[in-house]
């Protein structure tokens, strides 16, 4: 949990240009469904233009 709002300060400073020019946050939420059953997953990142970087939890 600890990390998950670390990245997301990290994110949010970074959304707002503090350090340069802004970049977008991402986010995305959703279920596996497979033979072990319904799995959750999650990932939050960021992109600048060709870059991206995201963070699987």
């Amino acid at each position: 949990m600890k990390r998950v709002l670390i990245m997301l300060g990290a994110v949010a400073l970074f959304g707002c240009g503090a350090a340069g020019e802004p970049i977008r946050p991402t986010a995305n939420l959703g279920l596996s469904i497979g033979s072990g059953g319904v799995t959750p997953t999650a990932s939050v990142g960021a992109t600048n233009g060709p870059v991206s970087i995201n963070v699987g939890l």
